[in-house]
């Protein structure tokens, strides 16, 4: 015994010295990770083996970006911080009872304790740090340590549905490219320039739709593009955007352009301080060329990936004159696109069918499209647009073969049809039209899920977008009104830079067909929206003001605190100046 703890106390700390992190290799399974079929888990409740399916469809390798460092997507995001953890947490899964709940502290679980059937069948946070010591420097050191985890948002909480939900960003990593030229997301790959540029162009005029991944870095494709103007007044870019996980710059999430993709792996890990500056410099280019282009005619805007963040940080010009703390030179897409459609409650409603049949998951869009049919027959036009973009999406969305690991699906919905699809859902199981039952979810990137001053709340402008209210009350208001497993994570991995920055929070619902799962699903669900648009329209927005109104007028028990902005701008001013 006391040999073998030796050998693995040895091999530990040689992960750490080679990887800066004990992945427990050794203790990877064998088995191939994927989502099974719910009843093929060994689980003494429904509940506990839907947490199993999700967690091995987050770790599929179709799904998954790095799995053997459990890592989901963006760089960084894992789903445990090793894989000791994964088998310690099947292992309880196995045994829950319905009077149980699953603890667990960034990747750790803590154990089952005892709870109500009521209860959250699991608890799961990551990355709580306290506040003073919640920066990118503490966190290296805490991950190295394994006492901490970055759960990105939908990794750490078992919600990841593949690139449904979001196709991975940009990086200078093959595997990746094609992987998703496999699986149909891109239409062609090359790692030419010239044959890039050439395809834009006969793309552009003979006005073909073209979906082209380029192998190669980016920043060397904006300085082209930039060239291509200069040379022959043809700018071959309308829209411009950066989906770089600049949440994590220094390690992994950026190479510049400076360096070979080796060559940048080596540096980062021998020299740090000089990876940084190189880096930093790569931004400035990178910038320089986009605000040329932007200058010429392109829109540009910021994914929310912490691009400008860190460009600006770097020293490039993305400064906007009299900005805000929030703002940039380019506005992100929330701020010019989701923010109000957040505000009207819309937001992306996922489920996944836990028979593993595709034939279920053609019944569930089927029910899903007639709801949605059936709500924007009677609601206003501004809603009605939103409806009918998602009911032509989710009409079409099977023979495009979107569905990367497990059978699922997800559309943008509004309280309304949300809480009415999931209870058409739930009653479909009940008669036997879906075999299995369905688990219901969302991404955190949605109406109160996340506060994260650089993204989901940036176009909140009183004040309270540093504030982290909205993700902890909904991480706790759905933890009481019946979700099945809720997550709050420090950090939003995709969405902005690193711990500190954002705090997010998701839920994952096992609907069975039973009473209690439609109960649990009108209250929990009616929560989850309201929360934000309520918040929102507290921090003024008009959207979020006639959307409550709405709500509250079909829920005489909601009772919102409504805001009565003030005529006098200058009334702060003069209150504060005393």
């Amino acid at each position: 015994l006391h040999l073998n703890i030796y050998f693995f106390s040895l091999n530990f700390a040689q992960e750490l010295r080679q990887y800066g992190h004990i992945y427990m290799y050794r203790f990877c399974p064998a088995l191939r990770m994927r989502a099974y079929p719910i009843d093929q888990y060994p689980c003494r409740t429904r509940q506990a083996a839907s947490m199993m399916l999700m967690i091995m469809n987050n770790l599929d390798p179709a799904v998954a970006q790095f799995p053997q460092e459990l890592v989901t997507y963006g760089g960084n995001g894992q789903v445990f911080s090793n894989w000791a953890q994964f088998r310690l947490v099947m292992h309880y899964l196995s045994e829950m009872t319905e009077e149980q709940t699953l603890v667990m502290y960034s990747g750790h679980p803590m154990g089952l304790f005892p709870s109500l059937p009521s209860s959250p069948r699991a608890i799961i946070t990551n990355g709580m740090v306290i506040p003073n010591y919640s920066s990118r420097d503490q966190y290296e050191k805490m991950f190295a340590l394994g006492v901490s985890m970055y759960g990105q948002m939908t990794a750490g909480s078992y919600c990841y549905i593949g690139p449904q939900g979001i196709v991975h960003g940009t990086m200078v990593d093959e595997v990746p490219l094609r992987k998703r030229h496999e699986q149909g997301w891109l239409m062609e790959v090359t790692s030419s320039m010239e044959q890039c540029i050439k395809r834009i162009r006969e793309a552009r005029s003979s006005k073909t739709p073209l979906s082209l991944g380029y192998h190669g870095n980016i920043v060397d494709l904006w300085e082209r593009l930039v060239l291509e103007f200069e040379r022959t007044g043809e700018l071959l870019v309308d829209l411009g955007s950066d989906q770089t996980s600049l949440h994590n710059p220094y390690n992994g999430g950026y190479y510049p352009v400076q360096l070979s993709f080796r060559q940048a792996n080596q540096l980062m890990s021998t020299d740090p301080d000089r990876f940084r500056s190189i880096v930093q410099e790569s931004l400035r280019r990178q910038v320089m060329a986009i605000n040329k282009l932007s200058n010429a005619g392109m829109f540009f805007w910021d994914y929310g990936n912490a691009f400008l963040l860190e460009a600006q940080r770097a020293g490039a010009e993305v400064k906007k004159v009299d900005g805000g703390a929030t703002e940039f030179r380019y506005p992100s897409y929330v701020q010019h696109i989701m923010g109000d459609i957040f505000s009207l409650g819309f937001g992306p409603f996922r489920w996944v069918c836990t028979s593993g049949e595709p034939q279920d998951l053609a019944v569930t869009d089927s029910i899903a499209a007639t709801v949605l049919e059936e709500i924007s027959a009677s609601v206003s036009d501004r809603i009605k647009q939103q409806y009918n973009d998602n009911i032509r999406w989710i009409r079409e969305a099977g023979k495009h073969k979107m569905v990367v690991g497990s059978q699922a699906r997800i559309l943008y919905s509004d309280q309304k049809g949300r809480v009415c699809i999931a209870l058409a859902i739930n009653q479909a199981i009940a008669d036997g039209r879906v075999s299995a039952p369905v688990v219901i979810s969302r991404d955190h990137h949605d109406v109160s899920g996340t506060d994260s001053p650089f993204r989901e709340t940036s176009n909140v402008y009183d004040g309270s977008a540093f504030c982290a209210d909205m993700a902890v009350q909904n991480f706790v208001g759905d933890a009481f009104r019946g979700a099945t497993w809720v997550a709050l994570h420090n950090g939003g991995g995709v969405v902005t830079a690193h711990l500190g920055e954002v705090m997010n929070g998701g839920f994952g619902l096992l609907l069975d067909g039973s009473e209690e799962a439609a109960k649990r699903a009108r209250l929990m669900l009616n929560w989850d929206v309201s929360n934000g648009v309520a918040r929102r329209c507290w921090s003024g927005n008009s959207n979020a003001y006639e959307t409550i109104q709405r709500t509250m007028e079909d829920n005489r028990q909601l009772r919102v605190t409504m805001p009565f902005p003030v005529q006098d701008e200058h009334m702060l001013d003069r209150a504060l100046q005393g």
